[in-house]
């Protein structure tokens, strides 16, 4: 019915400037046991050194989405933007056909703390793009990137809803054919027979009204049925 992936058990890759802890497989980290899930393929949690980054790189046929939780995220592609992404704020990038981009703290005294998340699109091949949002706080689920972009949200190329939750009771109704990752990002939350804690993943691949209690953060996926 459910897993859940301890936050203990991720991959950790440690440098002297990034500290990353990877839920799914990820460059030399392997674990055949969670390879992705539907079409979520990455969830980081990215730790950056002042002044430090990742060098211009590129990518293909992915939608990446960046959520910035402390510190400041200073972004350039080979579409010209030039952003930087605040604390609370969101960004994804369609890399589509093929995008180069770098990611670096803005901050030459504060680390940077943010999530990487990568999710295969319906179509490849579509134009490379960028947007970037920000989002007040909420109490409850909110959402932030749908398949239409509908009511301010990013738009996402893949049948996938992302939610934020924050505090309170997380009520949610996962229908037929359709799968559920959960990423508790701080806090707890716990229900009948089930308790996550910080860094904590939660699966559901059946049919299911979660009813969740506690205080935190956490990001919510519905996905389609792999």
């Amino acid at each position: 019915m459910h897993q859940i992936r301890p936050a203990a058990e991720r991959g950790h890759t440690q440098l002297s400037w990034l500290h990353s802890y990877h839920s799914f497989s990820f460059g030399s980290y392997l674990d055949p046991r969670f390879q992705g899930f539907s079409h979520l393929r990455v969830i980081n949690e990215d730790r950056v050194a002042p002044g430090a980054g990742f060098a211009t790189h590129g990518h293909r046929d992915m939608e990446i989405i960046s959520y910035v939780r402390r510190g400041t995220l200073a972004h350039q592609d080979s579409l010209g933007t030039r952003e930087e992404i605040a604390a609370g704020e969101f960004q994804l990038m369609r890399a589509g056909t093929g995008i180069r981009h770098s990611e670096f703290n803005a901050s030459a005294h504060e680390p940077v703390h943010f999530m990487q998340i990568w999710i295969e699109p319906a179509q490849r091949g579509l134009p490379p793009s960028y947007q970037q949002r920000g989002f007040g706080a909420y109490e409850g689920l909110q959402a932030i990137a749908t398949p239409d972009g509908a009511a301010g949200t990013l738009q996402i190329a893949q049948d996938v809803t992302l939610y934020r939750w924050q505090g309170g009771a997380l009520d949610y109704r996962l229908d037929a054919g359709r799968w559920l990752y959960l990423q508790l990002l701080e806090g707890d939350l716990s229900g009948p027979a089930l308790r996550l804690s910080a860094g904590d993943g939660l699966q559901w691949r059946q049919p299911v009204t979660l009813a969740l209690q506690g205080r935190g953060e956490a990001l919510l996926f519905d996905l389609p049925a792999a």
